[in-house]
């Protein structure tokens, strides 16, 4: 028997926005190992904890996990452990990780959902994150879009890595909002999503949500930020992958540098974005003095003595080779990048407990 829905006591006007919601859930990040068994594994240890959440997804309206193979059986127990009818959208095994959220959108039933959240298969959430999550929505003067906090796990490394990948930025449009979003952790009103979701990028492994907050916060569109929705992101299975994501982001660099410099810079200094290997350079140093200033200020447990000495150096050494991947890529060098873009390249199946 199925165990019963923790959302049945929540307050009427959060009740409301769950059955107005549809949860889009993607698995590309899934794709690597030994796919077919490890992508089923996953998926069911991330559908048994969101079972947990103080608002259960068994309230929306929808439920969509877009993928590339699960077979009928597979998806069965799925909707069996999910104890509700789930949505799967099939799609293509070179479709990227954004282009996959776009095509779980784009099966959003639009006259029952009116809110969509975005979350990744390869994410532990909190038990609160869909109530933390959805909150705002509920309350005076809501937003039209929210951001819930991302982190690695809080280890010396998973610090020090978080310091890195997932800093936000305060918005100058709305208190508490933020200027910068990330794609496993993020609710919209259906019609804002619509309006602005995620545009191709050439070459680009994981900043489309960067960009798209840029785009945002250039239309006066504001993202509050709920750092209690809060998510825990896996690493790569193995330590070569790590590396390999810190190639592929400090590639990013490269190519999210003229949007910053746009959204950060004064009109004098708009040249940088035409300065060829200069403003990615100066963006990866601008990043490292970020990131070890956020050491500590991240909401996760704090490191103090040699922790903290070894998350700052973590942060010098793990921001020297994202370095290293902006030169390379800044060079017209585009090693690995093709094969990570479409969702082959790394593989996220640690045990999520």
């Amino acid at each position: 028997m199925l165990p019963p829905s923790r959302s049945d006591g929540m307050d009427h006007g959060l009740a409301d926005i769950a059955s107005r919601t549809a949860l889009v859930l993607e698995t590309n990040n899934l794709r690597g190992g030994d796919a077919a068994v490890e992508a089923l594994g996953s998926l069911q240890r991330l559908i048994a904890r969101l079972n947990q959440q103080s608002v259960s997804p068994r309230a929306f309206a929808q439920w969509i996990i877009t993928h590339d193979g699960l077979d009928l059986e597979a998806r069965q127990a799925l909707c069996l452990l999910a104890g509700r009818p789930l949505d799967f959208v099939e799609i293509d095994t070179r479709t990227g990780y954004y282009e996959a959220k776009n095509v779980g959108f784009d099966h959003v039933d639009g006259v029952r959902c009116q809110y969509v959240v975005f979350a990744d298969a390869d994410c532990l959430p909190c038990n609160d994150w869909l109530e933390q999550l959805l909150t705002p929505f509920a309350q005076p003067n809501a937003p039209v879009a929210v951001a819930g906090r991302t982190s690695y796990a809080a280890t010396v490394t998973g610090t020090a890595l978080t310091a890195i990948d997932f800093m936000y930025f305060p918005s100058p449009l709305r208190d508490g909002a933020t200027r910068n979003f990330y794609a496993n952790n993020v609710a919209f009103r259906h019609e804002v999503f619509e309006h602005h979701r995620y545009e191709p990028l050439d070459g680009v492994y994981r900043a489309h949500c960067q960009v798209m907050g840029l785009r945002m916060q250039a239309a006066g569109v504001a993202v509050a930020y709920a750092p209690r929705a809060h998510t825990e992101h896996r690493l790569p299975d193995s330590r070569r992958e790590v590396v390999e994501l810190r190639w592929l982001r400090g590639g990013d660099s490269v190519d999210l540098t003229p949007h910053l410099i746009r959204a950060y810079l004064p009109d004098r200094l708009q040249w940088l974005a035409r300065s060829g290997p200069l403003g990615p350079l100066l963006v990866m140093a601008g990043r490292l003095r970020y990131s070890l200033a956020a050491l500590n200020h991240q909401d996760l447990p704090p490191l103090r003595g040699m922790r903290r000495l070894a998350a700052a150096t973590l942060v010098m050494g793990m921001s020297l080779l994202d370095t290293a991947g902006a030169v390379v890529r800044g060079c017209g060098i585009s090693a690995g990048r093709a094969a990570a873009q479409h969702g082959q390249a790394l593989s996220y199946h640690r045990t999520l407990e």
